[in-house]
């Protein structure tokens, strides 16, 4: 399972809130034997677009273009998901193998 990497921001009722979800997702994660990977936004664009510093359009366009899409994700956020799972599956290797483990 790929996270991104909780980093800190400014406001500390953000980080808090974000924390506390992230440890929700962890802990689910670990108690079905998952095993968990964490990747920094930076990683991420570096990983799909090729450019650590990417703008947010062009992770989405990537991600429309890589996955053979007619439009760009909707909402935001789901690019972000699909570029961290392909992120993952071009970081962790087969991912074939890590299926049959759970199939």
């Amino acid at each position: 399972m790929a996270i991104e990497k909780l980093f800190y921001n400014t406001n500390a009722k953000t980080v808090i809130d974000v924390a506390q979800a992230r440890g929700v997702i962890v802990l689910t994660a670990q108690l079905h034997g998952l095993e968990i990977a964490e990747y920094t936004p930076l990683q991420v664009k570096q990983s799909v677009v090729g450019y650590g510093r990417a703008e947010k359009k062009q992770v989405q366009e990537m991600m429309r273009i890589m996955l053979k899409f007619d439009e760009i994700p909707k909402p935001d956020d789901t690019a972000d998901a699909l570029a961290m799972a392909i992120c993952h599956a071009h970081t962790s290797g087969s991912l074939v193998g890590k299926l049959k483990k759970y199939y």
